[in-house]
């Protein structure tokens, strides 16, 4: 079999591989995790900076899975029609009420936008939860997407929002794919996630389930390059248990 190369992170996957086989399994977090999850309430607020196609569908799933939800963007008037339609747990506004609301807070904005928001909203997203989506698409986003592809897109995520505690999740499929098979009968679609943070990591599992998908842990920020865009496991519909396959089989 063709060896794949990503650097260092050999070795994450050498120790991810038995977490990787017990995660569903057992039907559960991994014992780490696992107390972190507890603790969160049955219900949370969560702030969308970019409620448009990606941001718009994850937020519409978690009100419908008993969140509340703020979905904002530049001209939060704009957004009405989405609001309105989801009912009393979703309201629109601007993206500093955003990241005021949410106890948790999901990213969905052209990658080329992460410096500006970095700067903009500094205290803000100080200690926060942020779920990023982003993707650096060389065409739209230009000079920080040969960034991400240097230093890889979690690194890329975390000089631009350093003290954010990132989880990288949802960038790998389209809003049209995620609106379709959340919650579908059978195994779920497999959704990857990465973090150092074990507390933000132990949330955005869960607010995936939530949405209606299976969390795979891939590891830390930095083997977020394996589900980035050209990433092997990008774009992959497929379920937990085959994710877990392909991870074993990047050794």
């Amino acid at each position: 079999m063709t060896r794949l190369s990503y650097g260092n992170t050999r070795q994450s996957f050498l120790n991810l591989a038995a977490i990787a086989a017990l995660l569903f399994a057992l039907g559960s977090l991994p014992q780490g995790v696992r107390g972190q999850a507890k603790a969160e309430p049955s219900t949370m607020k969560i702030g969308i900076i970019g409620a448009g196609n990606i941001g718009g569908a994850v937020g519409t799933l978690w009100v419908k899975a008993g969140h509340q939800v703020l979905f904002s963007s530049r001209n939060p008037e704009n957004l009405k029609p989405l609001v309105d339609g989801l009912g009393p747990l979703a309201r629109a506004g601007t993206v500093r009420e955003a990241l005021a609301f949410g106890d948790a807070v999901f990213i969905a904005v052209p990658y080329g936008a992460y410096p500006q928001i970095g700067k903009d909203y500094e205290r803000e997203l100080a200690g926060k939860i942020v779920l990023d989506a982003g993707n650096a698409v060389l065409a739209r986003d230009g000079e920080i997407s040969k960034e991400a592809r240097e230093i890889g897109i979690g690194a890329t995520s975390t000089k631009y929002l350093p003290k954010a505690r990132i989880v990288r999740a949802f960038n790998t499929l389209g809003s049209r794919i995620v609106t379709e098979n959340a919650n579908r009968p059978g195994e779920r679609m497999a959704i990857p996630i990465a973090g150092d943070d074990k507390e933000a990591l132990a949330l955005a599992f869960r607010l995936v389930k939530d949405a209606g998908f299976d969390p795979v842990i891939i590891g830390s920020l930095e083997n977020a390059k394996l589900f980035a865009q050209g990433g092997p496991l990008y774009g992959q519909q497929i379920t937990a248990s085959e994710m877990q396959s392909r991870l074993k089989k990047l050794q």
